[in-house]
């Protein structure tokens, strides 16, 4: 006993050696850890015993003794000690390191919400013009009007045009369930109030008994999904954080604006009706190489969206109604309310507040409860189509557009202005009308997303039905004269008769559900793989045939490098059609692809080639004289174009921005952005914020000189990049043994298959596995590799090129931003943990060229290094390096699991001796760790080796914070 309780203390002791230095006096984060780590393990030693938590705790201890030496020998002996173990306890081991790292990563938001409280409450923004990461709406007012001199009035005509579009997408991404982001969530709270001022000895207890609660709730449930989502599923999960942060984190926040705005000397709101934020969905639009989309799972996730939407509106009416009391109001709303009040029926016994007829004497309610009415009926009828596709109740006793929703609510605004009670209007009623302007009737806009294959196919079966040819076979000329001069006449081109296969029938059945619901549920068509004006035009003639009375804008998406070279000319050659110049009104929208780009030519390739198209892009759109607007569709880690929002909104070449922005919040992001009021609030204050910043003060374009040096690196990079990714014999037999990407599939994250062929190598692999099994070996391949190689080219042939970067990195945000992220990817790899995926898993014939790409990987770091003038890695973003120090030695632990697990899965001659199993038995018939290989009885591998894989996956995506 004695030893153990000197274990114990040691333990502690040892962890609080082990775990990295305090970065200033506010720094709480190694506390947060210590304390979430400490009741984690003791609620492990209930559950499974003391055996098992010493096992826990020797393999923290080797881990971080490898991460202080970088001693290979450390991760022998770490991995002699994960393979004795039997299957049920590697389970429980994985799982266990697995949530420490999910624990972590809460100690860390809790800490970082701190900091901020700290800051704002010394109003101490001193290290914020250095900081990469914040962009503070009130800050950056004060630093227009004060440092660029603008005039308010200016910034304010700036802020209340300019438009951030977010769009939701389900990529298959988040690879943590639902029922965990919850209990994450209660714990968060928990540390946050445990650690509060005025914190009494009881409250402390009970919150202390509520944070083991949710710590061992969240240890006790199945980590792992046993089927994969649906389309419907994947929308519910993005369409809960409406519920839960933003439908109040967007009148809050822009509550915010309005102060920041007086603060400045304007005494003017933010106009209700003006679109600061929009949001889009592609969850459940987005088809491309996804079966699983189907037209009707895009009717119902519109009928969905419809009925929450109503849902959460008609929850805050009643409120409304209670606090709009007064009697006072202009003739026009009496008018209005005594017309209600004749026509209006008996008692409404199906509601709980106000059920009884309101008398006359209170108009506001007599209006707000004919809304009630509409409201509910609204949500009621888009519950019964969703259910029976039939509804009983009239469509004029429902909301059908938002013109006809905001009408009242207008009235009831101006009424109580003109009365003398504007403070009362700017009370819950401009939330409301807030709300109903950024959400409307359909909570957000659904996208659409096809391959231009897809519709080049439907064209092709008319044309060989009407018996001119074959359009798949015409010239893209001859293919825009037709095209033209259908749209241009009236007829029909098709009737029921035209023979369609499934493929034919899914395309056109998808524009007949655009047609039959209601044209707000969508907001743009995105064809991927967009190549010339035709694939444009093809849309627009079928939406037109399938009677889409109000069409979608239709959206090119140019993502491989050789796409995004052309598509500038592509573009100028669609606006110099008439017809199409006409129909778009001054308008395009074009979505630049990050990650597709990032896989075909390496990212520093991408980066400028994604830099360069924009700015050739918007040169041809003024050209023509139309507005354009950039479609972002960047992943969550940095090979997919992710990063810090405010850095990467604040480095887009200058006048691209220009008050518009559409963005993909993509799988992992969502959470990270939404998962909590103040995360959403700090999501929606960068975007505008590094919005409005980037228009009023663009950021220099580069110098010709410093062009030509991108252009010359680029090149070098992508032969580089393209020689070992494409061109090395074996690199794809490599890849697939050196990593767990044959594995991938088996984690059930997304309703998308990880495969555009079945068959085919690296070409036909989703960007997302792709990235997905480089992160988890820790040596992120894609995202550095064709750096190093450019950098040394262009330094050993002339060393002024050498000063030429630095001065780059010192002046370009673009460039900085670039170094910066590749910099923080060098930060989270660590070729040592590779190197051991490559012994166990390569065979011997290949380690030279696992060598040869570790030792690419030490020359491009140091390289890095140089041109930013740093002597160690993130010396410049001292929190960062402390939070990815802690994560490390469980990180570590969870890297060796996995190699070793798939070397018994994948070799059927690696033998080990598994020792008798350590976790105590709770129920003396079935042992507690024993229970959990049942989990998964049908797995074709040896018991327990699936689940223990597919925990040390999850375990390492949220020690990277990105899974791909």
């Amino acid at each position: 006993m004695a030893r153990n309780l000197e274990k114990m203390a040691s333990i502690d002791a040892s962890l609080r050696l082990l775990a990295p230095a305090k970065v200033s006096e506010d720094d709480k984060l190694i506390e947060y850890d210590a304390l979430l780590c400490d009741r984690f393990l003791d609620i492990l030693q209930d559950l499974h015993g003391e055996d098992l938590r010493e096992t826990v705790q020797d393999c923290y201890e080797l881990s971080a003794e490898y991460e202080r030496k970088q001693d290979p020998k450390k991760l022998e002996e770490l991995g002699n000690v994960l393979t004795n173990l039997d299957p049920g306890d590697s389970i429980v081991l994985a799982k266990s390191f697995s949530h420490m790292l999910n624990l972590a990563n809460l100690a860390e938001e809790v800490q970082i919400a701190y900091r901020r409280r700290i800051k704002l409450k010394k109003g101490d923004f001193a290290d914020e013009n250095s900081a990469t990461t914040e962009s503070d709406i009130e800050e950056t007012l004060k630093r227009l009007v004060g440092e660029l001199k603008k005039s308010p009035q200016e910034v304010f005509d700036a802020l209340k045009n300019q438009t951030v579009d977010l769009v939701f997408t389900a990529h298959p991404t988040q690879s943590v369930r639902r029922s965990l982001l919850q209990k994450f969530g209660r714990i968060r709270n928990c540390l946050t109030q445990l650690y509060a001022k005025d914190i009494t000895p009881d409250d402390k207890q009970e919150l202390d008994e509520a944070l083991q609660r949710e710590i061992q709730a969240a240890f006790r449930t199945d980590e792992i999904r046993r089927t994969p989502p649906t389309p419907q599923d994947e929308m519910r999960a993005g369409m809960s954080y409406f519920h839960e942060t933003i439908w109040k984190g967007v009148p809050k926040f822009l509550r915010r604006v309005d102060t920041a705005l007086k603060n400045i000397g304007i005494d003017e709101r933010v106009p209700y009706n003006a679109p600061l934020i929009q949001f889009s969905s592609w969850m459940g639009g987005d088809r491309d190489g996804n079966p699983r989309v189907t037209p009707e799972v895009t009717r119902d996730v519109c009928l969905l969206a419809r009925m929450m939407a109503a849902n959460l509106y008609f929850s805050q009416i009643e409120d409304l109604m209670f606090e709009l009391s007064m009697w006072r109001c202009n003739d026009e709303l009496r008018a209005h309310a005594d017309e209600l009040h004749r026509t209006s029926k008996k008692d409404a016994k199906h509601f709980i507040e106000f059920w009884k007829q309101v008398p006359p004497n209170e108009p506001y309610r007599v209006i707000l409860g004919d809304v009630r009415d509409k409201l509910y009926n609204t949500r009621e009828r888009a519950r019964h189509l969703l259910a029976n596709g039939v509804s009983d109740i009239p469509e004029e006793s429902t909301f059908t557009n938002v013109e006809e929703f905001l009408e009242p609510l207008e009235l009831c605004y101006t009424s109580l202005c003109s009365c003398g009670d504007r403070p009362i209007a700017d009370g819950s009623l401009l939330d409301f009308l807030r709300q109903v302007s950024t959400f409307g009737l359909s909570l957000v806009r659904l996208d659409i997303r096809q391959e231009s294959d897809r519709h080049t196919d439907v064209l092709d079966a008319i044309t060989k039905h009407v018996g001119i040819g074959s359009y798949k076979e015409w010239s893209e000329e001859r293919r825009q004269e037709w095209l033209l001069s259908e749209l241009s006449g009236k007829r029909p081109l098709f009737g029921p008769d035209l023979p369609k296969t499934e493929e034919i029938k899914d395309v056109l059945d998808t524009f007949h559900v655009i047609a039959e619901l209601p044209s707000d549920n969508f907001g743009a068509y995105i064809i991927s793989m967009a190549t010339a004006p035709s694939d444009v035009l093809a849309v627009e003639l079928l939406q037109r045939e399938c009677h889409v009375k109000t069409p979608l804008r239709v959206v090119p998406l140019f993502e491989k490098l050789a796409d995004l070279e052309a598509a500038p000319a592509a573009v100028a050659r669609l606006f110099s059609i008439d017809w199409y110049k006409n129909r778009i009104n001054g308008k395009q929208e074009v979505m630049i692809g990050y990650s597709d780009s990032g896989k075909d030519a390496g990212r520093f390739s991408a980066a400028w080639q994604l830099y360069k198209a924009q700015e050739e892009l918007i040169k041809v759109a003024k050209e023509y004289g139309v507005k354009l607007t950039m479609f972002h569709g960047r992943g969550g880690t940095v090979g997919r174009g992710g990063g810090p929002t405010h850095l990467a909104i604040l480095s887009q070449p200058p006048d691209t921005v220009h008050g518009s922005l559409r963005v993909t919040v993509q799988g992992e992001v969502i959470e990270q952005s939404f998962g909590e009021e103040h995360l959403c609030f700090r999501t929606l204050q960068r975007f505008t914020a590094a919005t409005l910043e980037h228009g009023m003060r663009p950021p220099i374009a580069p110098k010709p000189e410093w062009r030509a040096l991108m252009d010359e690196m680029a090149v070098i990079a992508t032969e580089e990049y393209r020689s070992i990714v494409f061109q090395e014999p074996r690199f794809v037999e490599y890849f697939r043994l050196a990593t767990p990407e044959l594995e991938y599939g088996r984690m059930n994250i997304g309703s998308r298959p990880s495969k555009r062929k079945p068959s085919g190598g690296i070409e036909s692999l989703r960007a997302i596995p792709w990235i997905f099994a480089w992160t988890q070996t820790r040596f992120h391949l894609p995202v550095w590799l064709g750096f190093g190689a450019a950098f040394k080219r262009v330094i050993e042939k002339d060393v002024k090129n050498f000063h030429m970067l630095r001065t780059m990195y010192n002046q370009w945000p673009f460039f900085r931003v670039t170094m910066d992220l590749v910099e923080m990817v060098f930060a989270k790899g660590d070729p040592g943990i590779a190197a051991l995926y490559d012994k166990l898993l390569v065979s011997e014939e290949l380690w030279s060229f696992g060598e040869r790409l570790r030792s690419n990987y030490e020359k491009t770091k140091q390289l890095l290094l140089k041109i930013a003038g740093h002597k160690e890695l993130l010396e410049e973003n001292p929190y960062l390096r402390q939070r990815l120090c802690l994560r490390d030695s469980y990180t570590t632990t969870l890297n060796v699991c996995q190699a070793y697990t798939l070397k018994r899965i994948r070799d059927p001659n690696y033998h080990v001796q598994a020792r008798p199993h350590l976790s105590k038995e709770y129920m003396e018939s079935k042992p507690a760790a024993a229970e959990l290989v049942n989990l998964n009885p049908r797995s074709e591998f040896p018991p327990g080796l699936e689940d223990t894989l597919i925990l040390t996956m999850k375990g390492i995506a949220a020690g990277m914070q990105n899974t791909g």
